[in-house]
């Protein structure tokens, strides 16, 4: 797929929890060609401070437009924050492999995600809205802190399910307490999965036990967003793989966590 450089007007830049804003971008080309489980990779500033480029998973798309669900974790995030709307930035994308849309016989699409995570998977749900599948999001989190607005997720037909490790908002403990929720029928279900390298080691097992099949997305460091740096490897049955070029979207049960 043709990767598109550019520069692109941010719409607006909202709040929607304490822990991650959404910065909405008038991005057509992107809004056109851009698929669930890629990303983009965002030059903060027209400085070389921060050298590298963020890269940022498309949450959704609206019309010519795209929203990127960020967390603020360090510079560069609280850099991007603190735009304006009206502002410009430096955009390559789309990137990386797509999600592989499910099976016309997979019936039951179970999205699990641990914080951030949860931003590539809403994107799938988005395009799965009318498809006629049984879809379930299954997000783990450390608090409520990570807890934002689910109505939309809920109106594309989605059974919500949350489970944080404080118990301060939907049931206490990891999302693997929520895996009882899964449909164990092998040839009807079909798994997502984005988050914490130990979360999705945790769903590859329980897919393996029960004879799943699925896909997941690797959060690695992805500097150059093309291959070339090799600083987002991911040890894979087939060997090393990068998780911007020949990822992020990877066969579950290939991956070694």
């Amino acid at each position: 797929m043709k990767k598109v450089h550019n520069r692109y007007k941010i719409l607006s830049i909202e709040k929607v929890c304490d822990r991650f804003i959404c910065v909405h971008l008038d991005a057509p080309l992107l809004a056109k060609t851009g698929k669930p489980g890629q990303f983009v990779n965002v030059r903060i500033q027209d400085t070389l401070d921060p050298f590298f480029r963020r890269p940022f998973g498309i949450y959704r798309v609206v019309d010519k437009t795209i929203k990127m669900l960020i967390e603020i974790r360090g510079k560069g995030t609280s850099l991007l924050a603190g735009k304006k709307p009206g502002d410009f930035i430096d955009v390559l994308g789309p990137l990386g492999k797509t999600f592989t849309p499910p099976a016309q016989k997979v019936k039951n699409v179970v999205l699990i995600a641990g914080g951030i995570g949860i931003a590539p998977l809403i994107a799938i749900a988005e395009t799965l809205r009318n498809s006629g599948k049984n879809i379930f999001l299954l997000y783990g989190a450390k608090d409520k802190s990570y807890m934002f607005d689910f109505s939309q997720i809920r109106k594309d037909g989605c059974s919500v399910h949350i489970a944080t490790d404080d118990g301060s908002a939907g049931s206490k403990g990891q999302v693997s307490t929520l895996f009882d929720l899964i449909p164990l029928n092998r040839e009807e279900t079909f798994i997502y999965t984005c988050g914490p390298n130990a979360m999705m080691k945790s769903v590859q097992q329980f897919a393996k036990q029960h004879g799943l099949s699925g896909e997941c997305s690797c959060e690695e460091i992805m500097a150059c967003g093309t291959g070339a740096c090799l600083g987002c490897v991911v040890n894979t049955v087939e060997g090393y793989k990068t998780a911007c070029h020949d990822g992020p979207v990877f066969d579950l049960e290939k991956v070694i966590f």
